[in-house]
């Protein structure tokens, strides 16, 4: 599928928002017994606009509609965290999840990612660990527990035969 990440400007916050709500209340077909929402602030576009101004906001693109939206935040000492991913559903199963994956570890010179999701996100849960990241802990957001999950990368898995 050809799709392709550009940075998001100010004027994609409503539609990243569309996207970010379609997504998150999706896992509550997935999983019944949890209420349809998401992370503080997804279905808001102020938050979303504050993002894309103050974070690392990428969209994910086919053709000219955005499909779905990456947060990436800075930590320091080439410590990166997501903050956000998501897609739109009916495009879930493409890999599309894998090159946004691929696309920011790519991106960035990091030595060390961190992500956190649910613990009840057993889709969510397999697709990180199947692509390198491993559980450190577990913590209490609100009335959710998530699992906090990390992937070191080596000076060797950045050079450009490894890639």
């Amino acid at each position: 599928m050809p799709i392709s990440f550009q940075r998001a400007t100010i004027h994609d916050a409503e539609a990243l928002v569309h996207v970010a709500i379609a997504a998150f209340h999706h896992d509550s077909n997935l999983y019944p017994e949890i209420e349809p929402g998401g992370p503080p602030g997804y279905d808001s576009p102020a938050v979303m606009q504050q993002k894309i101004a103050e974070d690392e906001c990428y969209k994910i693109v086919d053709g000219e509609r955005i499909i779905g939206g990456i947060v990436v935040f800075a930590k320091g000492n080439g410590h990166y965290h997501l903050d956000l991913i998501f897609i739109f559903p009916e495009y879930h199963n493409r890999g599309i999840g894998t090159q946004a994956m691929r696309f920011i570890e790519d991106a960035y010179t990091a030595t060390r990612w961190t992500l956190d999701t649910p613990t009840w996100a057993i889709r969510n849960i397999q697709f990180y660990e199947r692509l390198g990241y491993s559980k450190v802990g577990e913590f209490a957001d609100n009335d959710t527990t998530l699992i906090a999950y990390e992937k070191r990368i080596s000076a060797s898995d950045m050079s450009p035969e490894n890639g």
